[in-house]
């Protein structure tokens, strides 16, 4: 009953994503003057704003992703359209990359922002893997790799978020930095990305993670110590599932067994963040799992539908994965109530405790988190 009723998400997702959001983004999503739009507006108009680094990268990988579901659409000019962009517009003189530009291109703020960093490593990667580059990719991905280790190393382990120092320290920029380098690992290309995934799950095992709790937090000092303050108890559950994936993801890449880590972060997710009316995962709780932020983001129901789909595969035990299989629907069902409004392909991005979306233009920045659990959910149910 439960893979039934998966199959038939699989085939309303893909139907969803190939027919509507697909060429949704691509036909008006994309600028034809260079890059993609930041937000389409839900009446399906284009939304004029600056453009962040890390929305040319997602949308890169997101069309490449959508060409391996079988979309048969022009997704490498698709995905060169915005990697052409990042590459000419984002390139800092010291290898790094800047966090925004105008529509023209023009540089309108020169931080390198380590969040930004990960995704441009990410999208060089995917691109690599799907044939839209060789070694000048490679050679990217790499020169960015070496500044970040000299120029934002920190003696404890993982990175600093600027050079001179800023504070606190930010668990999620490393979690899309063991992403990113996971995926070069997976491209056949080992150095000196697998060093830096390890050194990433080594610091994610030995002071990122909460040992009372299994969970991981968002704030740090420079020592790598929960900071001070409501800051250092903020968790997200929506991290939570994205760095349990992850967790386990480090197996069959690197050899690594961080599973029992990895099952213990989802429970305390799944325990406390999900909202009983709802059924839908909460922005943040404290440290003991008391609900701080009520909010329920888009990208945390695709992370927590993704792993629960990854670990429900994985287990054996018929009782636990049915759990799983039971979360993973909750999951997708939730979702859905995203996914409904009057232009299909487009989604809201807030759902307010009082059951209400936020009216706002959809950010194109949600793609990437929609198609990766996607490309989870139409394999396991058949459709991919």
């Amino acid at each position: 009953m439960a893979m039934a009723l998966l199959e038939a998400q699989a085939r309303w997702a893909r139907e969803w994503l190939l027919d509507a959001a697909l060429p949704l983004w691509w036909t008006v999503g994309a600028d034809p003057a260079g890059g993609f739009h930041e937000k389409i507006a839900l009446d399906g108009t284009p939304v004029a704003a600056s453009r962040r680094l890390r929305v040319q990268a997602r949308q890169a990988y997101a069309f490449i992703e959508g060409g391996r579901l079988g979309w048969d659409g022009p997704w490498r000019e698709a995905a060169r359209h915005g990697l052409d962009f990042l590459l000419a517009h984002y390139r800092r003189p010291d290898g790094l990359f800047r966090t925004l530009v105008a529509p023209d291109g023009r540089p309108l703020d020169e931080t390198a922002d380590l969040y930004d960093q990960a995704f441009v490593l990410f999208a060089l990667a995917q691109a690599h893997t799907a044939g839209l580059g060789g070694d000048e990719l490679i050679a990217t991905a790499r020169a960015l790799a070496t500044q970040l280790q000299a120029e934002r190393g920190n003696p404890v382990g993982g990175f600093e978020e600027a050079s001179p120092r800023v504070l606190p320290l930010r668990s999620n920029p490393h979690m899309h930095l063991l992403e990113a380098n996971l995926a070069w690992v997976e491209a056949g290309v080992a150095e000196p990305f697998a060093d830096v995934a390890r050194g990433i799950v080594a610091l994610a095992a030995t002071r990122l993670i909460d040992p009372q709790t299994g969970a991981i937090g968002e704030y740090y000092d420079g020592e790598w110590r929960f900071a001070a303050g409501e800051s250092g108890g903020v968790r997200e559950p929506g991290h939570q599932f994205e760095w349990a994936y992850l967790l386990d993801h480090v197996g069959p890449v690197l050899g690594l067994d961080h599973r029992a880590a990895s099952r213990r972060m989802y429970g305390f997710g799944a325990r406390f963040g999900i909202d009983p009316v709802r059924k839908a995962a909460v922005f943040a709780l404290d440290a003991s799992g008391q609900v701080s932020d009520p909010r329920a983001r888009l990208w945390a129901q695709t992370e927590r539908l993704r792993t629960a789909l990854i670990f429900a595969a994985a287990e054996s035990d018929a009782a636990i994965r049915a759990d799983y299989v039971a979360a993973a629907e909750e999951a997708f069902a939730a979702l859905q109530a995203y996914l409904d409004v009057p232009v299909r392909g487009l989604w809201h991005d807030q759902w307010l405790a009082d059951g209400s979306f936020v009216e706002e233009a959809a950010p194109a920045s949600s793609f990437y988190h929609i198609l990766s659990a996607l490309a989870v959910l139409l394999k396991a149910g058949g459709a991919a």
